[in-house]
This record gives C-alpha cells, sequence and structure tokens, in this order.
C-alpha cells in the first residue's frame, strides 16, 4: 500500500500540471483564434501524431538508436578518461583543458565535418551525440575520483593493494555516485545531440530521424506535426533518463543510502 501511495505521490502533480496546461493551451489557441500554423491546439497535435504515428515511430526508433550508441560510447570513453586524467595533476592540466575546449564548439558548427568524416547518415549523428553527451561523464567522474580521501589511498597502499584494486575497490566504487549523475545529465544530451546531428547530417539510409522529420514538418509548415515530433524527442529524453536512472538505483542502492 505504501508503495502505490508513493508512486501516485510522485506521478500525479506532474500529470495535473500537465492535464491545467494543455487545457489551458487548447483554450487559449482557440478562444484567441491563433493560426494553426503559428500555435496548434494539443487536439491538432494529437491528431497529427494519431495519423503520423508511423512516421513518428520509425523516427524515434532513428534517432533512440543513434542517441543510444551515442551515449555508450560517451559512458565508457569518459570514464575511462577521466580514469587517465585522474592519473596525474600534470595529464589533468595538459588535457582537461581540450575535454572543455570540445563541450564550448557548438556542435553545429562542427556536424559539417563529422559528415565529411563519417559521411552523412547513423554515424554522423551517433558522433554527435557522442560529443555532447561525453563531458558530463567526464567531469563528474573525474571529481569523484579525485574526492577519495587521501588516508583511504594510505590504508589501500598500507595494505599492499596493486594499482587495479585501488582503481575498481576505491576509486571507481567511491566514485560510481557522481559516475551515475554524469550519465543522467548525458543520456538526455546525447537525444539533444543526435538531433542536432540530424538537422545538418541527413540521413543516407532507413527511415528519417526525429531531427529530419522537424525540418521537413517546418518547411511544409505542419507546426502540428513539428509540435508532435518535438513532444516525442521529449519523450525519448525521458525515457532514456528514466531507464538510466532505474540502473544506477539498482547498482547503487546496496551500498548508498541516497540511492535508495
Amino acid at each position: 500500500m505504501s508503495t502505490s501511495r508513493s508512486f501516485v505521490a510522485i506521478t500525479l502533480p506532474p500529470f495535473v500540471a500537465a492535464v491545467v496546461a494543455l487545457a489551458v493551451w487548447e483554450g487559449a489557441a482557440r478562444a484567441l483564434s491563433v493560426p494553426a500554423y503559428l500555435l496548434p491546439p494539443p487536439s491538432a497535435v494529437a491528431s497529427a501524431a494519431v495519423g503520423d504515428a508511423s512516421a513518428l515511430a520509425g523516427a524515434c526508433v532513428t534517432t533512440g538508436l543513434a542517441s543510444l550508441v551515442g551515449f555508450l560510447a560517451s559512458a565508457v570513453i569518459g570514464v575511462a578518461v577521466a580514469i587517465g586524467l585522474a592519473s596525474s595533476r600534470i595529464v589533468e592540466r595538459g588535457l582537461y583543458p581540450y575535454a572543455v575546449a570540445l563541450q564550448t564548439v557548438p556542435i553545429v558548427a562542427i556536424a559539417p565535418l563529422l559528415v565529411l568524416w563519417c559521411g552523412a547518415g547513423p554515424r554522423a549523428v551517433a558522433a554527435s551525440a557522442f560529443i555532447v553527451s561525453v563531458f558530463p561523464v567526464i567531469t563528474n567522474s573525474l571529481a569523484g575520483i579525485r574526492a577519495v580521501e587521501p588516508a583511504l589511498r594510505d590504508l589501500f597502499t598500507l595494505y599492499g593493494a596493486s594499482r587495479s584494486q585501488v582503481l575498481f575497490k576505491l576509486e571507481l566504487a567511491h566514485a560510481a555516485p557522481q559516475i551515475a549523475t554524469g550519465l543522467r545529465i548525458a543520456c538526455g544530451l546525447s537525444v539533444i545531440g543526435a538531433i542536432v546531428g540530424e538537422f545538418v547530417a541527413g540521413f543516407s539510409e532507413g527511415s528519417p530521424g526525429l531531427g529530419i522529420l522537424v525540418m521537413t514538418s517546418y518547411r511544409q509548415l505542419r507546426t502540428d506535426l513539428l509540435f508532435a515530433a518535438v513532444g516525442c524527442s521529449a519523450l525519448l529524453g525521458m525515457l532514456m533518463f528514466g531507464m538510466v536512472s532505474a540502473a544506477s538505483s539498482l547498482v547503487l542502492r546496496r551500498w548508498y543510502v541516497a540511492a535508495r
């Protein structure tokens, strides 16, 4: 009973807020006679979503796969880079600014280069998702590793622990909550990076992604379908965030009370 009550307490407020917001949007759009190509009411967006459900579903799959590939690459490479940076202060001072520079360069500016290097299609889109999402993994993982208390390192050294034992049993274990936080941030950013990459990279095979659907809807003044595609993008990001959050909670709650 307590579990069901907590579930209702968590889900009911945002659900009510969404219903109220949609009702206000619907009423304002109709009362003010706003042109549909400027701001369609939610009923028109829902109708477009139902009418183009197959196109939206295919676009979600295409963008979701590219986002997932980019996210997984950022998770593996981001943690590996953080371990390398944490191995030496000199290495960190020499290479960390380049990681910051990679994050500050607008992805739209380098997306054409990704098309030249990877070709138009899923590889360029996945690379875009990776570039956007890798920095939070690096920074959070590095912060967690650096936060290990020196006394604990000295204790491991005292008992003759090897470098791999210190890495896996102390540093990564201690940094696990920060790594999970970085992954939660990165999963949402990977969807953003994939959609932005699709604006430039396009697609060479298979069905177009959500980014292509947004662009074609905009050019055709199908604002209702554009809103539907944007809503699918938000749902895709929320789905990935929920999956990462659930996985991290399952892994961490045995050792960390705050993750429960």
